[in-house]
């Protein structure tokens, strides 16, 4: 149901024309002042003025128009939830300009485009500017957002929750050897010191954990690391005495407003000493803008390279922390279909609360790791679907049910896709879920040489589908953090080229999630979280030595959409090796819940 933009759209026009700000557009982005992809409510801009709620989105306002760019994942999302106000920029179709082209080609010439710089990154401003400069157009930097001041009293507050310590047990390394290794960083660089600004990023290097996005197990802060002193700026009513203990003398805390100010004083220090500040691909301009173009550095992150390789304290983190969500899911999934066998109506919200309630009991749960997509029949095409109470469907026994959920536990993070069917599916839809399936396992059973990135395996989950004409509009699999966001970088499986520049390595997660959508009628996905691992082989090409994965999600396929006619031999054992091992796994879970150990059995039983 489309939200009423007007108002919204009015308030925001008026400040843009006015004398203060005078800009023929306003370009208001997802992220937040880090670059995040969840954000907080404070931070919901987007969504504030157009009414589209997905997580991924760009809003371009001009004086007159209004356009929101997104991908394929939410093009059925968007055409219900925007309004008459605004046009919906289908990326990736052919004709559809990115946002940055409709700047150049559809804004008058020279027009002055207006944007907050704590919002784009300075590589993104940079370009932006050549590309709008040779139209005569003009990007001016607003420090005062004007989604914020159209948006007024009515803006939520940024959230003030507590800081908490990440034990070693889990994280597997101590904050003060992670400094020391980017401390020797700075040194071999010959810089001065690195601006770190990516939530994730702060939370890991610094053993620390919040709760100030939804989901995601982070806090607002900023960090400047130099070659003899670590600075956290962080609001100090977040700190508790145990935070303060945890980081000692290793870490100096100052308040998060006083970051921008230190910037712009660390400007002279630099053009004296000769030397920068290292930044990264999402480091904002308005850093950039502080301290002074000339006295930063953009390098690939060093701190988002080390995080993807999980330690061996991580990985048993992730193994454990997956057969206790696997667990949940059983649980849950046992349940419903008794419901819905009773007769009883369940709507999506229903289904998915019940699941949050089943993950909420196991140990070390600490919340979920994205809203969970419970979604019937039609909705499940939605690949980026939320139910909504008084919106979503009843779950219908007779229609395909897809289910993408995931927990952060102090071990580790899940996320898991299954799709299920409750009722008799027709051999269409057991077609396409079985090419799906095709593609999860050639990735789960690929191996190949190091260096070799997820662009070049991607064809793999494809591969079954291409075969009847099929394909899917998102990646394969992105990286999953260990108790941190859901989607990591800097690697995953997908035909994104970025995806080419970060070879898959030993220790990295990532996901496995071929899918297949047809709009009006049903979602197919299956995604496991995976781990990259050595792989023995006969021989040893070039010395390169060879990776092939470990699936570590443990929750049965949905057996009864399976097509085996369609399976090799090879595929038929993988099937029945997964559920042997799976069985093996969660059966002492489920000991006292006998509905779920018993609908594990038959979810199981060999194909």
């Amino acid at each position: 149901m489309a939200t009423p933009t007007g108002s919204h759209l009015a308030s925001l026009r008026e400040l843009m024309k006015s004398e203060q700000y005078k800009v023929d557009a306003f370009l208001v982005p997802t992220e937040d002042a880090h670059q995040s992809e969840y954000i907080a409510d404070c931070d919901k801009r987007r969504e504030w003025i157009s009414g589209f709620t997905g997580s991924a989105g760009f809003a371009v306002v001009s004086i007159d128009k209004a356009a929101l760019f997104t991908d394929g994942r939410y093009f059925l999302q968007a055409s219900k939830q925007l309004d008459n106000n605004w046009t919906l920029m289908k990326q990736g179709l052919p004709g559809v300009p990115t946002w940055q082209e409709y700047l150049v080609k559809d804004l008058p010439w020279g027009s002055r485009i207006g944007l907050d710089p704590t919002l784009i990154t300075a590589a993104d401003a940079r370009q932006l500017s050549n590309d709008l400069g040779a139209h005569g157009s003009q990007l001016v930097p607003i420090h005062d957002n004007l989604v914020d001041l159209a948006w007024g009293d009515a803006r939520p507050p940024p959230p003030h929750h507590k800081v908490n310590v990440h034990p070693i047990e889990f994280s597997g390394k101590a904050h003060h050897e992670k400094l020391k290794d980017l401390q020797d960083h700075i040194k071999e660089k010959g810089a001065y010191g690195i601006v770190v600004s990516a939530l994730d990023e702060i939370a890991w290097v610094f053993n620390l954990r919040g709760s100030d996005i939804e989901c995601n197990p982070v806090f607002f802060s900023y960090a400047i690391i130099t070659e003899n002193e670590a600075i956290l700026y962080v609001n100090p009513e977040k700190v508790t005495q145990q935070v303060q203990d945890h980081l000692g003398h290793h870490v100096t805390l100052k308040p998060y407003s006083d970051f921008f100010n230190e910037l712009r004083q660390l400007a002279p220090v630099l053009r004296e000493s000769k030397k920068k500040l290292i930044t990264n691909s999402k480091t904002s301009l308005a850093v950039e803008v502080a301290v002074g173009e000339d006295n930063i550095s953009d390098e690939r992150s060093f701190i988002t390279d080390a995080k993807a390789i999980k330690n061996e304290a991580e990985l048993k983190g992730m193994r454990e922390c997956h057969i206790r969500d696997g667990a949940a899911l059983v649980q849950y999934f046992a349940w419903l279909e008794k419901q819905l066998k009773a007769g009883i109506q369940l709507d999506e919200v229903d289904g998915a609360d019940r699941l949050e309630q089943f993950r909420a009991a196991q140990k070390d749960f600490v919340g979920l790791s994205f809203d969970t997509i419970s979604s019937t029949g039609p909705n499940g095409a939605i690949i980026h679907y939320k139910p909504e109470k008084g919106e979503c469907k009843v779950i219908d026994p007779k229609l395909i049910y897809l289910c993408d959920s995931g927990g952060q536990y102090k071990d580790g993070t899940t996320d898991v896709t299954r799709t299920l069917h409750f009722g008799e599916p027709t051999a269409y839809e057991k077609r396409c879920f079985t090419r799906v399936l095709q593609g999860h396992i050639a990735i789960d059973a690929a191996i190949f040489p190091k260096g070799t990135s997820g662009y070049l395996l991607d064809p793999f989950a494809r591969h079954a589908l291409w075969k009847d004409g099929l394909d899917f509009r998102h990646g394969t699999g992105h990286g999953v953090g260990s108790f941190l966001n859901v989607h990591e970088g800097p690697h995953g499986i997908g035909v994104r080229v970025a995806y080419n520049d970060t070879p898959l390595a030993a220790g990295m997660t990532v996901t496995d999630e071929p899918g297949y959508y047809e709009d009006g009628k049903f979602g197919i996905r299956i995604e496991n979280v995976l781990v990259v691992r050595d792989a023995a082989t006969p021989n040893n090409f070039g010395d390169r030595g060879y990776l092939g994965f470990e699936h570590v999600t443990m929750v049965p396929l949905g057996r009864k959409l399976i097509d085996v006619d369609l399976l090799s031999p090879d595929e038929k054992k993988w099937v029945n090796d997964y559920h042997a091992e799976t069985l093996e796994k969660l059966s002492p879970l489920l000991a006292a819940d006998q509905d779920a150990l018993d609908w594990l059995k038959k979810e199981t039983l060999p194909i």
